[in-house]
C-alpha cells in the first residue's frame, strides 16, 4: 500500500512540473532544462520558511507559487527575451535555458551553506515527512498533491475555456504568427506561462520534500523523469502533460519495485532508465506523443476540447 501511495504522489508532483514545461514549451518553442530547478528552489524556499518563520510547509504553498512564478518570469526576462530579440535560434534558447539551469544550481549549493550557518543545522539534506498529518490512514503528501493537481486542472480548464485570455493563449499557442496578426499580444501569453511554469514548479517542490530526501544536486535526478512525462504525453498539448506524469510516475514507482523483488533492492536506483527507456521508444516510435495520435484526436473530438 505504501508504494502505491508513493507512486501517486510521485505522479501528482511530476503533472504539475510537466505541465509548467509544456506551456512554456508551447508558447516559447523551448524545452526549459532549468524546470527541475525550479522544483528545488521550491523546496528551499518552504525550508526557509519552516526554519525561519515555524510555518509548515503546507502553509507556505501560497508563497512558493507566488515566488515560483517571479523566478519564472525573471528566466524569461534574463535568459531567454533578449536572445529572442535577436532572433536567436531553438538551439541556442535551449542552451540559454541550460546555462541558467547551471546558475540557479550553483545559488542554491552556495543558500544551503548560508541557510546551514544561520540554522546551525545541516540543510544540504533536509526532507519534511516527520512534518506530515495523517487523516483515516491516507497521507497528508497524498491528499494535497492530489488536491494541488485537481485545483491546477479545474484553474487551467476555467481560464483556457471559459476567459477571453485564455483562447488569445490558445490561439498563442497554436499558431503565435497568427495570433499576432489577429491582434493578440502574443508577449502577454508568454509571460503567462513562464510565471505559471515557475509557480507551479515551486509548489510541487515544496511538497517534494514529503516524499523524498532533497540535496542541491535534486535536480538533476528530476529532469529526466519530467522530459519522459512531456514527451510520452504528447509537448505539443497541455493534457500531454497530465496523461505522462500519471504513466512516467507509476511506471517508475511500481516497476522499479516490482524488479526489485526478483533482483534486490539495488535496482531502485535505477529507476530512471525506465522513464529514458519509455522517452526513447516514444521519439522513435511516435515523436508526437499519446495527444498527438489520432485515437485521440478522436477522443478530443468526442470531448468537445
Amino acid at each position: 500500500m505504501d508504494v502505491l501511495i508513493g507512486a501517486i504522489v510521485w505522479s501528482n508532483i511530476l503533472v504539475l512540473l510537466a505541465l509548467g514545461l509544456t506551456m512554456t514549451y508551447i508558447t516559447t518553442g523551448v524545452p526549459n532544462f532549468a524546470q527541475a530547478s525550479f522544483a528545488i528552489v521550491g523546496s528551499y524556499i518552504a525550508l526557509t520558511l519552516l526554519r525561519l518563520a515555524g510555518l509548515n510547509p503546507y502553509l507556505s504553498l501560497p508563497v512558493t507559487f507566488i515566488l515560483g512564478g517571479i523566478l519564472g518570469l525573471l528566466t524569461y526576462y534574463i535568459a531567454l527575451k533578449p536572445l529572442i530579440k535577436r532572433k536567436a535560434s531553438i538551439e541556442m534558447l535551449m542552451i540559454a535555458t541550460l546555462a541558467w539551469d547551471l546558475i540557479l544550481f550553483g545559488i542554491i549549493g552556495a543558500y544551503s551553506e548560508v541557510l546551514s550557518s544561520i540554522t546551525k543545522k545541516t540543510e544540504t539534506l533536509f526532507v519534511f515527512t516527520y512534518l506530515d498529518f495523517d487523516i483515516y490512514g491516507l497521507p497528508g503528501r497524498l491528499i494535497v498533491s492530489a488536491l494541488l493537481v485537481l485545483l491546477t486542472i479545474l484553474g487551467l480548464y476555467l481560464l483556457l475555456y471559459k476567459t477571453k485570455f485564455g483562447i488569445a493563449l490558445r490561439a498563442s499557442m497554436e499558431n503565435p504568427s497568427l495570433a499576432e496578426a489577429m491582434g493578440i499580444n502574443v508577449e502577454n501569453t508568454r509571460l503567462f506561462s513562464w510565471f505559471l511554469s515557475g509557480a507551479l514548479a515551486c509548489m510541487a517542490g515544496s511538497v517534494l520534500p514529503y516524499l523524498q530526501e532533497i540535496v542541491p544536486q535534486t535536480g538533476y535526478f528530476l529532469i529526466v523523469s519530467i522530459f519522459a512525462a512531456s514527451i510520452v504525453g504528447g509537448l505539443y498539448h497541455i493534457v500531454g502533460a497530465l496523461i505522462g506524469g500519471y504513466i512516467i510516475g507509476v511506471s517508475e514507482s511500481l516497476f522499479t519495485y516490482i524488479l526489485s523483488i526478483f533482483l534486490g533492492p539495488g535496482v531502485l536506483v535505477y529507476s530512471k532508465v525506465i522513464s529514458l527507456l519509455m522517452m526513447i521508444g516514444t521519439i522513435l516510435i511516435h515523436s508526437k506523443g499519446i495527444t498527438g495520435t489520432e485515437l485521440w484526436r478522436r477522443v478530443e473530438k468526442w470531448l468537445n476540447l
